[in-house]
């Protein structure tokens, strides 16, 4: 890493420590995504902007186009950084979504697990606020629940945690499979997620019943 590179991390590293400042330095960490920079601090600026974005929605709105773009990017940990920004921007306006849903959806097929594992986590940002858009598309995080990665299907079910806090209704078709996993995958953690997906989802129908 040159010397360069160095210093810029250094500046985005100081700025990510003091918060109060965030709101007046989004256009310069924006500006860290052209092409005139190493993928590293284009990874960093990627991750800034989406905390910095969940703080501040309406400043960042204008740079939502240039950091999507990122989920096209030919390297894997910059398709990473993107949905990882776009889960935490989208979580505090989820507006800013609707032009790039289609292509976060698609981010469940790359050949990066991490790329898997960040698009998992995007949504879950994005339903904690916004559930009504992955009620219908629960059949997916459920697929996942079988990837061939270890982390991927770990973090799977907590899609399930999410939705079944606020719309438990539409997890109801999932409930004897989540059970069953919770009962008998190998992974305990996969067990543990399931089985407390399961545990939610039924406090929150409980709740619904009896209000």
């Amino acid at each position: 890493m040159s010397s360069d590179d160095k210093d810029i991390l250094k500046e985005l590293r100081d700025i990510q420590k003091n918060r109060e400042c965030w709101k007046t330095n989004i256009d310069d960490v924006a500006s860290k995504l052209s092409e005139n920079y190493s993928i590293e601090i284009k990874a960093k600026a990627l991750w800034l902007l989406g905390e910095m974005g969940l703080k501040y929605p309406a400043e960042i709105e204008c740079h939502i186009e240039k950091i999507a773009s990122y989920l096209n990017n030919t390297n894997a940990k910059l398709r990473e950084r993107s949905a990882n920004a776009i889960g935490r921007i989208c979580r505090a306006n989820k507006n800013l979504i609707t032009p790039h849903l289609e292509k976060l959806m698609e981010m469940r097929y790359d050949e990066s697990e991490n790329v898997r594992h960040a698009f998992i986590w995007a949504c879950e940002n994005i339903a904690s606020n916004a559930p009504e858009m992955f009620c219908e598309k629960l059949e997916i995080f459920y697929d996942m629940i079988s990837d061939s990665s270890e982390k991927v299907r770990i973090e799977s079910p907590e899609m399930f945690r999410v939705i079944g806090k606020q719309k438990p209704d539409y997890v109801i078709p999932y409930l004897e499979k989540l059970e069953c996993i919770a009962e008998n995958d190998e992974n305990s953690t996969v067990r543990i997620h399931c089985s407390g997906a399961v545990r939610i989802t039924k406090n929150a129908l409980k709740k619904h019943q009896n209000s």
